[in-house]
């Protein structure tokens, strides 16, 4: 899983399936309930740490899941496998402004909507209009509108699999979307270790703080195990500098969240989703 997973760390899965279709998606849903093989949809693998023994059944992609289009209402609709810089790029390519917060963050829209992905300004729920689920026990395909779908922090409540999403946008002037967009990028670069393997932002923030702020204060950016790294650039990001193991990666959570509760009292939440036992 290393080889699909934004981190570059991991063990194997016992299969890793890329469905080209729908039809193809159903099918394997329905293989895996007949014979009771567990299933993780794993996207483009962000968010994501594999344990270093691997994981139990099937790793699932939709990244063959392109389907983009514009409808004539000015909605976008994206199926899970198309990339945030596509999504974005699409929109700026039409004039269409709403989405430029998401510009930079990494993954797909099936992983985007999952996470109700965002920054410290918006989430991606203040922006969905729809999502088309697969019931992964009969194959059934949904539509839930906006106003019944359920949102926590990070997080979204539904067990269905993600098959598109549909996002409100507004008509707008090019050249300023292309400015905010060049302006969140320019703030990521600045601020994230986006040109280094990481899983992401590996805490949630807690609430009326940041994560990475805690981490800092407790003295832990820059801190190193094996070959993994809490970035010297935002304390929330642990990177792989290269043969780095999910051993190494987990012994830097364990010693954030111990520090930051022996120093400050905090709870930290994990962000990032464990695949298989960790040490």
């Amino acid at each position: 899983m290393a080889r699909h997973t934004s981190l570059r760390v991991g063990g194997p899965a016992e299969a890793f399936a890329r469905p080209s279709s729908r039809s193809e998606l159903a099918a394997l849903l329905a293989h895996c309930r007949i014979h009771s093989l567990p299933f993780r949809m794993v996207g483009r693998g962000f968010n994501t740490l594999v344990a270093d023994s691997g994981v139990a059944g099937v790793a699932i992609s939709l990244q063959e899941l392109r389907g983009l289009r514009c409808d004539t209402d000015g909605k976008v609709s994206a199926e899970a496998g198309v990339s945030h810089a596509t999504l974005t790029r699409f929109c700026a390519a039409r004039a269409l402004g709403g989405l430029e917060f998401g510009v930079g963050i990494p993954g797909s829209v099936g992983g985007w909507l999952k996470m109700n992905a965002g920054t410290a300004q918006r989430e991606v729920r203040e922006v969905v209009e729809r999502i088309e689920f697969m019931d992964p026990a009969t194959g059934h395909c949904t539509t839930v509108e906006a106003a019944e779908l359920r949102w926590r922090y990070r997080a979204l409540d539904n067990d269905g699999v993600i098959l598109s999403g549909t996002f409100a946008t507004r008509p707008g002037d090019a050249q300023a979307i292309r400015a905010r967009m060049a302006h969140e990028l320019e703030r990521r670069h600045a601020t994230q270790p986006v040109t280094e393997p990481s899983c992401g932002s590996v805490f949630k923030n807690p609430p009326g703080d940041y994560a990475g702020r805690l981490i800092e204060a407790a003295g832990l950016k820059g801190a190193v195990a094996g070959g993994a790294q809490i970035s010297e650039l935002h304390a929330n990001f642990i990177v792989n500098r290269g043969r780095a193991r999910a051993a190494d990666v987990w012994t830097l959570i364990e010693r954030a969240r111990g520090e930051v509760a022996r120093r400050f009292e905090r709870e930290l939440e994990l962000e990032v989703h464990v695949l298989g036992d960790t040490p």
